[in-house]
């Protein structure tokens, strides 16, 4: 039996949107404003997207933060995909709970205490903050994410699959490659996109673990806005916000892909 939308349904629903995605579309809009003041509009132009490639810092800022996004969401992906797997798979074994809870500490901690105690720690060993610090504080932050995708994937894959191989002589680590993680692509993949959204976005714990010289582009994008907000701003923050809406489509296709498609007849090992 299907629900008709009533008046008020319909109200909260495009009210609730507005309230989310009206702000954003405001700021796409005026992206493409010709005019220096951000608030007044003075026609359609693409000169602020110009002016931003000509924009050393927040160019070298955007450089900095993405090779940080790479390397953090490939180290999150690696170290998440075999949590997820030891979660899921080794279901008995002796420090399970608090391995689980270590694990997962990031997705519930603030910020602020994550972004302190990586510092504390790196300060206590005499690291250089910078591109490292950074990368490590990411993946810290981003790895319970992807554990927690993988392991939903790999709770409600079919184990006999995985027992049929090795009945058919392949070891655990063949296994592993050859059945286990190709089923598990989608959400592998979903988890590296996930994280490299959010170690793109990140302000907080870069804030913290960084150093001089190492900018990344939330913080450069920040410390102008506090001078006043250029109109270049915008024009990044809409480059920013097509990544990552590029990013959630891929990772979505892949998940429809992987959820239509039917599982291959299992080959000998």
């Amino acid at each position: 039996m299907t629900r008709r939308l009533s008046i008020f349904n319909i109200t909260a629903l495009t009210l609730g949107l507005a309230f989310l995605y009206l702000p954003i579309v405001v700021l796409v809009i005026y992206s493409f404003n010709d005019s220096r003041l951000v608030s007044v509009w003075g026609g359609w132009s693409v000169r602020w997207y110009r002016v931003l490639l000509e924009d050393r810092a927040i160019m070298e800022a955007a450089r900095f933060s993405i090779g940080i996004a790479l390397m953090s969401a490939t180290f999150a992906t690696i170290l998440g995909t075999f949590a997820a797997y030891a979660l899921s798979r080794a279901r008995r074994f002796r420090g399970r709970t608090l391995f689980s809870a270590l694990v997962y500490a990031p997705l519930v901690m603030p910020e602020v205490i994550t972004g302190l105690s990586l510092l504390l720690l790196f300060v206590a060993m005499d690291l250089n903050r910078g591109f490292w610090t950074v990368t490590i504080a990411h993946t810290t932050l981003t790895m319970c994410f992807v554990t927690a995708i993988v392991q939903a994937r790999l709770s409600g894959m079919d184990r006999s699959i995985e027992e049929a191989a090795m009945d058919l002589g392949c070891p655990p680590l063949r296994t592993f490659l050859t059945v286990t993680l190709p089923m598990a692509a989608p959400a592998v993949i979903a988890g590296f996109l996930l994280a490299f959204s959010l170690s793109l976005d990140d302000l907080v714990i870069a804030t913290f673990t960084t150093g001089p010289g190492a900018t990344t582009l939330p913080i450069r994008i920040y410390s102008d806005v506090r001078l006043g907000v250029k109109p270049e701003i915008n024009a990044i923050c809409t480059v920013m916000i097509a990544t990552v809406a590029i990013a959630v489509i891929i990772a979505a296709a892949v998940a429809r892909f992987a959820d239509g498609g039917h599982e291959k007849p299992l080959a000998g090992c």
